[in-house]
């Protein structure tokens, strides 16, 4: 028997907010504290306790997922993914837990999976650049700055500076083929980044490519984790591309 859409869960756990969706249910989301720190869980219990009062949010509570799909930064470890596997394990109790990097994820909620990507998702402490291939995570990099810094006195040039660095260094090693059409369709910009003043334009000046701001930048990830999870339940069969 296939199993109902209702199991199916999307987790984002971002170093600022933290975004749950559950079918038939919605979005919910919150601040994730000190229990996510540039990237990485710190805190195994607190991270629980972040995601368990935001289900309990839910006007009906939500049953074991058959799946859930938690977003996770590019190359991320497998020590990562551990801490996050026992903050879900612990908090939604889920049959099957996929992870899947949040480049992807932003691009399938973004709607721009076709073709060759290039996509900067600037969070509010990490900042990740990776070029896709039909979805497909060909190379990235990934630095733990974000706009939390701007806040703390940093100017809008050190985010531009690690994004071009890190784009220098994927056309130095990525194939030539992918790269051109990348280049040509701009950079998708996605995450806190792509809503603070003035950070798009002063990209475009430092990268001399288009920037295109996804629709809906806070939750493309969130939205494509979604996605990924109803659809695999919708055709089991298929399984998820993680990277």
């Amino acid at each position: 028997m296939t199993p109902s859409p209702d199991l199916a869960v999307a987790v984002d756990l971002g170093s600022n907010t933290a975004g749950v969706w559950a079918a038939r249910q919605g979005v919910v989301s919150g601040p994730t504290g000190a229990a996510v720190h540039r990237g990485r869980v710190t805190d195994v219990d607190d991270c629980a306790t972040v995601l368990t009062h935001l289900v309990e949010r839910y006007p009906t509570p939500i049953p074991d997922a058959d799946l859930l799909v938690a977003c996770r930064p590019v190359l991320s470890t497998e020590a990562d993914e551990a801490l996050m596997r026992r903050a879900l394990d612990t908090a939604l109790t889920p049959r099957r837990i996929v992870f899947i990097d949040s480049v992807r994820a932003a691009a399938i909620g973004a709607g721009a999976t076709a073709g060759a990507l290039l996509i900067a998702d600037i969070g509010a402490q990490v900042t990740e650049v990776a070029l896709l291939d039909h979805g497909r995570v060909v190379a990235a990099r990934r630095t733990g700055i974000g706009t939390r810094d701007l806040t703390d006195g940093a100017t809008i040039d050190l985010i531009t500076d690690v994004v071009a660095g890190h784009l220098d260094e994927l056309r130095e090693t990525c194939p030539d083929e992918n790269l051109t059409e990348a280049v040509e369709r701009g950079l998708l910009l996605v995450g806190d980044g792509a809503s603070h003043p003035g950070l798009s334009e002063a990209l475009a000046d430092a990268v001399r490519l288009r920037v295109h701001r996804a629709a809906s930048p806070h939750t493309a990830a969130l939205n494509g984790a979604r996605m990924a999870a109803a659809s695999a339940l919708r055709h089991p069969s298929r399984a998820i591309r993680t990277r």
